[in-house]
């Protein structure tokens, strides 16, 4: 059985909220669109494979599929396969890994794209490692071995680096 990996993708930098444009709908601004870009060459360095034992899963919200939609272009991975999950936007933490427990054991790679701060607080809830994942970082898990997503749970995962556009 292959070491699971996942990926906490928090999206890119987005427009600032207004009263023009509800929060779910901003958008990516160009700096987000680059650092997205630049970071997604990154993780592209560190996934050896993305084949069909590999999901994309992303929040609906406009700026985490923008997010997303970046990384599988540069991950070579279909669009069409990107599972659309309208629950993590604004979700808590629990919420995420309820979602995160129901992967089928088939899949190896997982990448989960969505919003602060649920996704931090996922990582320090399944790797018990406090952090505060900025906008296109990336955290980069490995589960315990012989552990699926089905049984991820409170320090079931490793951090093993935080992805960034640093150098």
């Amino acid at each position: 059985m292959e070491t699971k990996s996942l990926y906490i993708i928090r999206h890119g930098k987005a427009e600032d909220p207004s009263f023009r444009k509800d929060d779910f709908s901003r958008d990516l601004v160009e700096k987000g669109i680059a650092r997205s870009q630049l970071v997604s060459e990154k993780i592209k360095k560190k996934i050896s494979l993305v084949d069909e034992r590999t999901l994309i899963i992303s929040s609906t919200a406009n700026r985490a599929a923008q997010t997303a939609l970046i990384f599988a272009r540069t991950l070579g991975y279909p669009e069409d396969r990107i599972m659309w999950e309208p629950s993590i936007y604004e979700a808590h933490y629990l919420l995420i890994l309820k979602r995160l427990n129901d992967i089928p054991a088939q899949y190896d790679r997982v990448l989960l794209f969505g919003h602060n701060p649920g996704l931090s607080d996922l990582v320090d809830y399944i790797a018990d490692d406090y952090i505060n994942l900025k906008t296109a970082h990336v955290a980069c898990l490995t589960l315990e071995e012989g552990l699926d997503y089905s049984t991820l749970s409170a320090n079931t995962a490793l951090l093993d680096a935080i992805v960034d556009e640093s150098d």
